[in-house]
């Protein structure tokens, strides 16, 4: 089968970039376009799509913006750059939506019954960071899908933080559900590697941990870091994190979340997200040369599952990967390319990342169309 056209563009101004890309798309690409851009070009998103709907035959549009981008075998950073990709797919098989902001009144009315007709959907996701409910609305989506299954990434920008689903919209999750005619494949990759035991909150108050099994919890964090780091906690920032297994996971897969403050008086550890008593945790570091073994272990065994070369892909990166983990010069990109040949692959560096029913953090999520 054909493989999904790919087109990129560093031009600054972004209906030229728009322009260059449709080019390299050609005539007649398909139905269904990916496009990411660099925050250079968010302000500039509505005007792109209106063009890019001007200017070529293809119906429907999903994407976002992100402090960078990915297309095949290369990242782009700090510079204005734009990737498109398009699927060309039965106009049954998929269904592009958005509305979904604090509830599912709007989007059940509209897509609800294509949703619930469509057993074994999965959904490419976008969503946005600075809604307070998206790691709700994330699991939600997830229990009214059929399949029950999601990927994608919360937008990353220094500004607008737009989202692309046939129109130009923010504030929620937007995407496009595939019923079982598109056939797809999608694992995730950790960043981070654990450095102790798997423990016990013993006590908690929202986001902070008081005891963990049974003792402060600051004196268990320095316990599990070592000597060195304990001394020195700002060395600790961006490279300790807090992880916490999945109950019911057959691979160990586990969430990570920031650590956010301590309190040294009263032995209190803040994490990034709210806590409850006997919830279990464990801590990590990030850690490259584990990244990059993990992303093979990824990619291996998504090599072993294929029938047949993929058609396209979307990968969906944490900003705290690529270039800070696996290095400059496109690193982290060109494992995948390496492993799975030139197949087309556009995405973004995200904010967080979405994987089944769930909001992961350093991880990496790909996304192959057989």
């Amino acid at each position: 089968m054909e493989t999904f056209p790919l087109a990129t563009s560093t031009h600054s101004d972004p209906l030229a970039a728009c322009r260059e890309c449709l080019a390299q798309l050609g005539p007649e690409p398909g139905n269904l376009g990916f496009l990411y851009v660099t925050d250079a070009h968010a302000a500039h998103l509505e005007a792109v799509l209106h063009r890019a709907r001007r200017d070529s035959p293809v119906t429907h549009w999903i994407g976002t913006v992100g402090l960078g981008i990915c297309a095949s075998g290369r990242e782009f950073y700090e510079e204005p750059a734009m990737v498109m990709m398009v699927a060309r797919l039965p106009e049954a098989s998929f269904r592009v939506f958005h509305g979904i902001r604090s509830g599912f009144d709007e989007f059940l009315a509209r897509d609800g019954r294509w949703m619930h007709d469509t057993p074994g959907s999965f959904a490419l996701v976008h969503a946005d960071p600075e809604n307070p409910a998206t790691p709700q609305l994330i699991t939600r989506l997830a229990d009214e899908l059929p399949g029950g299954f999601l990927a994608g990434g919360l937008s990353s920008s220094r500004g607008p933080l737009p989202q692309l689903a046939d129109n130009v919209v923010q504030g929620g999750l937007s995407g496009v559900m595939f019923g079982p005619e598109v056939q797809l494949l999608t694992a995730h990759t950790q960043g981070c590697t654990p450095i102790g035991p798997r423990r016990v909150i013993t006590e908690a108050q929202r986001n902070v941990a008081v005891t963990i099994d049974g003792r402060p919890a600051l004196e268990v964090f320095h316990e599990d870091i070592g000597e060195v780091l304990a001394r020195d906690l700002r060395r600790a920032a961006g490279y300790i994190f807090a992880g916490f297994p999945i109950h019911g996971s057959d691979t160990g897969d586990y969430l990570v979340r920031n650590l956010v403050g301590v309190d040294p008086d009263h032995q209190l550890l803040a994490i990034g997200d709210l806590l409850h008593s006997g919830q279990e945790i464990m801590f990590c570091r990030r850690d490259g040369n584990t990244a990059r073994e993990d992303m093979l272990r990824m990619l291996d065994d998504l090599e072993r599952r294929l029938p047949r070369p993929p058609r396209g892909a979307v990968y969906i990166s944490c900003l705290g990967r690529g270039r800070h983990l696996f290095g400059e010069d496109s690193a982290e990109l060109k494992l995948v390319r390496e492993r799975l040949g030139d197949c087309p692959l556009a995405g973004f560096y995200a904010n967080g990342e979405i994987f089944h029913n769930r909001l992961y953090g350093y991880t990496g999520v790909l996304t192959l169309f057989l």
